[in-house]
């Protein structure tokens, strides 16, 4: 007999998300339902503003991918007006998002994700000395290795256990038969846990080098940017430098050699695709490496069913996004620019499920010609192999042959957090010859990082770029020098879509069928898939009329 479980909240993401899945026999998943729980209201408060000041608004969507909807509201405005910032304003941008890639990478396997794969009880019983042997059978020099240090992680981790306060290793599903790891394994990655604690700091200060703090930068402007002294100052790009070297030294020796023992250890769940999903990978392109987003470092293209044998151009015309599962009037799909939005909450049935076939969710339904796309670092890296990018293929097949997995793991959940390891190693080592291009141009008597340019009567643009988490868009229409209508389809609108008008499940809702709980009451490999996805519901959430009329008032109690 079938059994409704709900997970809710998902937690270790931004925003609020609720998981429900029907359980069948043999603890099998055979049907599930993705909703985001807050309603929220961000573009109207853009409407009747100055363009100009749209990214440092929408940053604001979340604490996480700040910079990038930065980058996004900026890229849309200079999109409308026409304007092509100068090439040093396109290299410090690349440095800005850069380390919010390191930064994002980092947190995210370690403190967002981890705990997915490492049973931290386990690591108390390792031995040190062969964790110390464990970590050195996948990297010649790991970080922070030594038979002494792993004995302190384990008194340190033991203090936690004893003191009853465990903090971030609270309720967590300690001793649950999903984890596979040895106990040395555990060890060794949970001393990473407390490692990248220090580095991801060290990331964070990076950004702030460039873009003024961190984490909502402020030095983008529609023309370029602000930090002129910076680049100027060697000082300040040594500086750069320095922390660049701690980060992707850690991603060396620390992150990708644990997830190499992900991959060893869980590479059956890889081999049988467990958690692929919709198998449809949508990717913008993201890091530009000329002055007309022609040439990126992360690819563009879209792959259908999981056929690595063709990659087809994007359409922006063939994305529209769904109501028919939202807590939306209407059953009409719109393009984002002409995107509405007006809430029309059913809420769930008495015993607290969806409603069937209703709404249920505050998220929309993008499609790209009427399909469910996953965006991420893995629709990227797919992208990047199946294109043959030299760069991306030779990291991908390094990996796939160190792991001995076959490509076809990537479709999985273990192959989605692998694939953002790889794409931090991609980002990490191309970061310093950008600084020396800047270094070059500055050099060379090129000191230029803003092009002059005014807000026109009316106008209209968008902004493709690649978040962390994926493809994300922002269109913005232009009025009497204002803003008169925004939409952002961010990756967790993607990811996280409800079922749209031909009932096609979303990418988080088709990457659990199928999916065998260990302990049906533990739902660790829910929250592990879920989690592979990087969810951001904060950035997925949000409402617009472009007439200006007044949607409708909540009262919260």
């Amino acid at each position: 007999m079938a059994r409704r479980i709900i997970v809710d909240p998902i937690t270790r993401i931004e925003g609020h998300l609720r998981i429900e899945a029907e359980v069948g026999e043999n603890n099998e998943i055979v049907d599930a339902w993705s909703s985001a729980t807050l309603w929220r209201g961000f573009e109207l408060i853009l409407k009747g503003r100055d363009p100009r000041d749209a990214g440092l608004i929408t940053q604001r969507f979340c604490g996480v991918c700040t910079y990038s909807h930065y980058e996004a509201a900026t890229l849309a405005v200079e999109n409308a007006i026409g304007v092509i910032p100068p090439a040093n304003a396109r290299i410090i941008r690349n440095l800005i998002k850069g380390s919010q890639y390191l930064h994002d990478k980092i947190i995210h396997f370690y403190h967002l994700h981890g705990l997915d794969w490492v049973d931290i009880v386990s690591a108390l019983s390792a031995d040190p000395r062969k964790a110390e042997k464990m970590a050195l059978s996948v990297c010649d020099n790991p970080y922070n290795c030594s038979v002494s240090h792993y004995k302190q992680v384990q008194k340190r981790l033991t203090t936690f256990v004893n003191s009853g306060r465990l903090g971030p290793f609270a309720h967590g599903y300690w001793g649950n038969a999903s984890f596979k790891f040895p106990p040395e394994v555990n060890l060794v990655i949970a001393s990473h846990y407390l490692d990248a604690l220090h580095v991801q700091r060290t990331a964070a200060q990076m950004m702030a080098i460039f873009g003024g703090k961190n984490p909502h930068p402020q030095t983008l402007v529609v023309g370029g940017v602000t930090s002129v002294m910076d680049s100027l100052d060697a000082h300040r790009i040594g500086e750069y430098l320095f922390r660049l070297k701690e980060v992707k030294n850690f991603i060396e020796t620390a992150y990708l050699p644990d997830v190499l023992l992900a991959a060893k250890y869980y590479k059956d769940e890889g081999a049988s695709g467990i958690g692929a999903g919709v198998k449809n990978y949508l990717a913008y392109g993201g890091f530009p490496l000329d002055d007309d987003w022609y040439n990126t470092l992360l690819p563009k293209g879209i792959i259908v069913g999981a056929d690595l044998s063709k990659v087809f151009d994007i359409d922006e015309e063939k994305i529209a996004e769904h109501v028919t599962h939202s807590w939306y009037e209407g059953n009409n799909a719109l393009h984002p620019s002409e995107g509405e939005t007006k809430p029309n909450y059913t809420g769930f049935d008495a015993q607290g499920h969806v409603k069937g076939e209703e709404k249920y969710s505050w998220v929309k339904a993008p499609r790209y010609e009427d399909k469910p796309m996953e965006v991420g670092p893995l629709a990227r890296m797919l992208v990047g192999y199946a294109k043959g990018d030299k760069k991306i293929k030779s990291l991908v097949d390094t990996v796939l042959s160190a792991a001995q997995i076959p490509a076809a793991a990537l479709f999985s959940t273990l192959g989605r957090t692998a694939a953002r390891c790889i794409e931090g190693k991609l980002v990490a080592d191309h970061i310093e010859g950008w600084v020396y291009e800047l270094v070059n141009n500055i050099k060379g008597g090129d000191q230029r990082t803003w092009t002059r340019c005014d807000i026109p009567q009316s106008g209209q643009g968008r902004g493709l770029t690649e978040a962390p988490r994926g493809a994300l868009g922002h269109w913005v229409r232009i009025e009497n020098h204002k803003i008169a209508n925004y939409q952002a389809v961010v990756p967790s609108t993607w990811n996280a879509s409800p079922r749209d008008a031909q009932n096609k499940r979303g990418p988080y809702e088709e990457a659990l069928i199928g999916i065998k709980l260990a302990d049906i009451d533990q739902p660790l490999e829910i929250i592990r898939t879920i989690h592979s996805f990087d969810p951001c519901l904060a950035c997925a959430v949000h409402i617009i009329d472009p007439r200006g009329n007044e949607i409708k008032q909540f009262r919260i109690q």
